[in-house]
């Protein structure tokens, strides 16, 4: 019984020694270490490393972005503009338009450096596996060729948008005129699209490699510009001295003074027609103040007009002076009486 035992206590002191050699042995292999050791350090390194870079990056875009919005300074090396002289408002709005354009520029700079930082993660992460990725970096670059045929109405829109952004074409709050039917306030801009807000509230999406032109209502300053019909019946001096005289009185209003930049100018008689002749009227105005000011303005000039006896074209229809012409109207009254 007792030699029984030993032999029982010997045989399993030796399966026990069998275990921990073949234990100790797979710790011990190369394969097995890397598995659980290096590959997942490296990995977690990798990680952080992209973690740490991103957050660094994009924080030092958003550093830079801060600082030339403090300076007041953002330059571009595509652009030809020239510096004008502005009063406080308008290099408040010129200033805020500035503001505009540095915050979108940072955030597509944010953007770019966060996809480029995980791509690299993402590759290192599968060459720390054992992957080749010399094969994906070789058929990513056809796929590229690939989508640069196939897609390349959206290569276009990204080119056309950095080259807007570089160039500072528009900005957000921006009224434009892209010259298709679409019309109004840029409300929001990427590299692919710019939406633009219309007059009647409909938000347009615009491809931005589809903008072939554009007319910029809020670029510096504006003008408006008033062509004021006069009958020809009137002396072409005293019309002239009354819409100076009301255009200069309108622009003194408190209500459009803050938005006109310099003061208003009557270019004299720019048109001669059969039945009337016309002025017109210009006023510098801050950037997209323009139709407000014209508003009040015209307004203002057409009050003048009713008081100083200054006849518009066609007073009472164009109808009523046809049949008047014709001897039909004559003919009416005296019937009716």
């Amino acid at each position: 019984m007792v030699t029984t035992l030993s032999a029982a206590v010997g045989v399993a002191t030796d399966k026990s020694g069998e275990a921990v050699d073949t234990v100790t042995q797979w710790w011990q292999s190369e394969d097995m270490r890397s598995w659980l050791v290096d590959k997942p350090i490296g990995i977690v390194l990798i990680l952080l490393v992209a973690v740490i870079g991103n957050w660094l990056l994009r924080r030092l875009i958003t550093k830079l972005a801060d600082n030339s919005i403090k300076k007041g300074k953002l330059s571009s090396p595509l652009s030809q503009r020239k510096p004008v002289k502005t009063d406080k408002a308008l290099a408040a709005t010129n200033e805020a338009r500035r503001v505009s354009r540095i915050q979108t520029l940072s955030g597509v700079g944010r953007s770019a450096v966060s996809i480029f930082v995980w791509v690299w993660a993402a590759l290192a992460i599968l060459d720390k596996l054992g992957v080749n990725v010399a094969p994906l970096v070789a058929s990513a670059g056809v796929v590229g060729v690939a989508l640069g045929f196939g897609a390349q109405a959206l290569v276009k829109d990204f080119l056309s948008g950095i080259f807007m952004l570089m160039e500072d074409q528009y900005g957000i709050g921006d009224t434009i005129d892209l010259g298709n039917g679409v019309f109004g306030d840029v409300e929001s801009i990427s590299l692919r699209i710019t939406t633009v807000r219309d007059i009647d509230g409909a938000l347009w999406y615009v491809r931005n490699g589809e903008i072939l032109q554009v007319a910029n209502h809020s670029d510096r300053y504006s003008v408006a510009r008033i062509q004021v019909p006069v009958a020809l019946s009137n002396d072409p001096d005293k019309a002239y001295n009354v819409i100076n005289a009301a255009a200069a009185d309108a622009s003194h209003d408190p209500t459009i003074q803050p938005d006109i930049l310099a003061e208003p100018t009557v270019n004299g008689m720019s048109g001669l027609e059969v039945d009337h002749m016309s002025y017109r009227v210009s006023v510098k105005t801050l950037p997209g103040k323009q139709w407000d000011v014209q508003r009040a303005m015209q307004a203002k000039i057409l009050s003048a007009m009713h008081a100083e006896g200054i006849a518009t074209p066609y007073p009472r229809g164009m109808a009523i002076f046809d049949m008047e012409e014709s001897g039909l109207g004559n003919g009416l009254t005296r019937k009716d009486n």
